[in-house]
């Protein structure tokens, strides 16, 4: 049975259903998409508030995607230090949920 997704969750699935353009941030988010994202259920229901996310994966709008939530979120562009607590870290080619 589906449950709702919590901060402890490590990876967890999304549409990317826009992106954000701004013109002063952080300076180690220059060079950086920043995508918002509708968290998914497996079976692609949306779920939960949108968020908004560094994208490490070149991903675009309409694509399912995979992202990670909290100091993880940053690990992708290491050394440096993003300031995010999310994270697109993969685009999701195909989704086959077996029988609980």
């Amino acid at each position: 049975m589906w449950r709702s997704p919590r901060a402890t969750d490590l990876v967890q699935l999304a549409r990317v259903i826009g992106d954000i353009v701004v013109t002063i941030k952080d300076d180690n988010l220059h060079g950086l998409k920043l995508m918002v994202l509708q968290p998914l259920a497996p079976d692609g229901s949306a779920v939960g508030r949108t968020l908004v996310a560094v994208d490490a994966v070149g991903a675009g709008v309409g694509e399912t995607v995979f992202f990670v939530r909290g100091k993880e979120a940053s690990f992708p562009f290491y050394p440096t230090e993003v300031p995010t607590d999310a994270g697109i870290v993969g685009i999701v080619d195909e989704i086959d949920v077996g029988p609980a």
